[in-house]
């Protein structure tokens, strides 16, 4: 009965969506205020019946109901209580349902605290987000319900995939959903500005909160989603260039660029049709990463479907709002006419440099990404686009924007001086270098990209410092320290989130240059090098899981004699799925990881062992919170607020 109640609730939330949708885009064509004021209320009417159909699936999955279909492919009555209720959005149907429930969150979002939105605007950007909803729910319940009952209920389930067995997986995919349709804000905000046909400051300031907390949320996700390749999947990487992690990734730099452009529009009313343009992007480009995971098209570990007609329905919707838009927004560039005037040397050339070097480094991962598909379209052949080439085509634009960014965010707008900026940096200049030269100097026989990192991440995360101190005026330091603290969340948020930044690329240079691995056979008692430390195996052991069965190896780790860790890598085997994985054992250090992996039994009686030493590994999870953190710090700041300062409209009273 529940289920039924839960599917009830789902086509009652498209009906509703079909309202919120229509007619309060109508009445904002007629001006006529009752109609405008439906869309608040249908939004959150559409929030609770969602709720209950997504809670209704989560009931079936906790109590193994295996009368529905979607519970049969992805439970089992031996699965512990956190992989049941994750299960819920580890399929297809289910992380789509959870994808329609985000969305019906961030629009009941608008409706309870843009008050102080203009009463036109607001009900046209809830109308586009109550059709992004018509269409995802509509491709929910025509494609994949996940309210499907079976005839004849199995005794038990087949299991959701062991990979997906893991606490990483289970809070990556919500926290990745956030930001995917938080950008449906952004989308929403710059179809309903074209409609209008207006995009000023006051836009700008609007659109750039849901598209921070959107890139927040990103950044979570993506973070997670490394981790857990790096501890799961047990070959010491943490990024591999898959279609699917690039499908994340591109949105997080278009989104990253929307934000800065965003801060042109409120400051200085320029780049506006850019910005908008980036903001149907962004979207669009989540929409790509949709159809990528869920179309079957491109091969990946993490992709949740393989159906063709699903692939052809998310192509309706990706060319029906992407197309749409373009389309509105060729017809509107002329009502985007820039008002703020700057000089080349300026805080907005800075910011358009960061803007492209952004865009265009999206357009290379999205061309890394789809070649494979392309050459099999079109020539025939099956083409393989890995890590050299993304390192070597993406690299120089990363690296770029980290030399451009100290100095672009020290300059004045409108009219900087490029020498005063850098004269500010000098120490920061010395620092780097000095830095860059220690490391090139103790290391012996290695590339060049541990040094040159570490120039580089020094640069930005100490030039964010200086940016921050240079605020505080020319006083004293007593006055000057007294100051820091008085300064806006916004300012901290963003030094917080430029220092990630230069702590993320020197972890990244780290762990691809300074890297140990060694792979080799070992007995059972015997002891081998890693690096200056000792690795012992001491015994190999079967071990019951709650649902595996694992052959776990138990390690000790010495340094000089000197006792480090117990490490237990194991092979877990899941008998419903028949699906083996590798669990990795490490031990975390501060500036370095110890990462050992538990092979296959050799004919000569020992094991297969790949070690690793992975430097500042933990630097790199550092660097995302911290610009995670950052973001949340500028977040918090009032001025940033939905629609702050703006004059509160009287409700009924139509705005242009």
């Amino acid at each position: 009965m529940i289920v039924e109640l839960g599917h009830f609730a789902l086509i009652l939330a498209l009906m509703v969506a079909l309202v919120q949708s229509s007619l309060p885009l109508w009445g904002a064509h007629r001006g006529d205020a009752r109609l405008m004021a439906l869309a608040g209320p249908a939004a959150g009417v559409q929030l609770v019946l969602v709720a209950a159909a997504f809670a209704a699936l989560t009931w079936a999955f906790v109590v193994s109901d295996f009368s529905l279909a979607v519970v049969v492919s992805n439970s089992h009555t031996l699965k512990p209580m956190l992989y049941k209720v994750s299960g819920v959005w580890g399929n297809h149907e289910g992380s789509l349902l959870l994808w329609v429930l985000i969305l019906a969150i961030y629009g009941a979002a608008v409706a309870a605290f843009g008050g102080n939105l203009p009463v036109r605007l607001k009900a046209r950007v809830l109308a586009v987000q109550g059709l992004i909803g018509v269409a995802f729910m509509a491709f929910l319940l025509f494609t994949s319900n996940p309210f499907w009952r079976l005839a004849v209920p199995p005794l038990d389930g087949q299991d959701l995939n062991p990979l997906l067995q893991d606490p990483g997986l289970a809070f990556h995919p919500p926290f990745l959903y956030l930001g995917y349709v938080g950008l449906s804000m952004a989308f929403s905000f710059a179809v309903a500005a074209l409609i209008e046909g207006r995009v000023d400051a006051a836009w700008g300031r609007w659109v750039r909160p849901w598209t921070l907390a959107a890139w927040i949320f990103l950044t979570i996700g993506i973070a997670l989603g490394s981790w857990w390749a790096y501890y799961e999947l047990g070959w010491g990487g943490f990024w591999f260039w898959d279609p699917v992690e690039n499908a994340s990734f591109m949105p997080w730099l278009l989104a990253a660029a929307l934000l800065h452009s965003s801060i042109v529009v409120e400051k200085r009313e320029s780049l506006k049709a850019w910005t908008i343009l980036l903001a149907i992007m962004a979207f669009g480009f989540s929409l790509i990463g949709t159809f990528i995971v869920r179309s079957g098209v491109i091969t990946s570990v993490h992709a949740f479907a393989n159906d063709p007609e699903r692939g052809v329905f998310i192509l309706m919707i990706l060319g029906f709002f992407t197309g749409g838009a373009l389309m509105l927004f060729a017809a509107r560039a002329g009502a985007m006419e820039a008002r703020g005037v700057f000089s080349l040397v300026s805080r907005e050339s800075a910011l358009v440099a960061n803007n492209i070097l952004l865009a265009v480094s999206a357009f290379v991962v999205f061309i890394g990404t789809i070649w494979p598909l392309v050459g099999s379209m079109l020539l025939g052949r099956d083409l393989s686009v890995g890590e050299p080439f993304f390192n070597a085509a993406f690299s120089p634009f990363m690296v770029a924007l980290a030399l451009i960014l100290p100095p672009g965010a020290m300059l004045a707008w409108k009219r900087g001086s490029l020498g005063r900026s850098l004269r500010s940096l000098i120490p920061v200049l010395v620092l780097s270098l000095a830095l860059g030269a220690l490391a090139f100097a103790l290391q012996t026989g290695r590339t060049a990209l541990g040094p040159i990192g570490l120039m580089l991440g020094a640069w930005v995360g100490f030039g964010a410092l200086a940016d921050l101190w240079a605020r505080t005026g020319r006083e004293g330091i007593a006055a000057r320290a007294a100051r820091l603290g008085r300064l806006p969340r916004a300012d901290w948020g963003k030094a917080t989130a430029h220092f990630g930044l230069g702590v993320t690329i020197f972890a990244v240079s780290a762990m691809l240059s300074w890297k140990i691995e060694d792979i080799r056979v070992v007995q059972e008692g015997e002891t081998f090098p890693l690096g200056r430390y000792e690795v012992r195996l001491d015994r190999v052991e079967e071990v019951q899981g709650p649902n595996y069965v694992s052959t776990m190896g138990t390690m000790t780790v010495t340094r000089g004699g000197a006792f480090v860790a117990i490490l237990r890598p194991e092979k877990r085997f899941y008998p419903v799925a028949q699906m083996p994985t590798t669990e990795a054992a490490i031990d975390y250090g501060f500036l370095r990881d110890i990462y050992l992996v538990l092979g296959d039994r050799q004919n000569s009686g020992g094991w297969a062992v790949r070690s690793y030493i992975e430097p500042f590994a933990n630097w790199l999870w550092a660097g995302c919170i911290l610009m995670a953190l950052g973001g949340c710090l500028s977040l918090s700041d009032r001025r940033y607020r939905v629609a702050a300062g703006v004059r509160k409209v009287p409700a009924g009273v139509p705005a242009e």
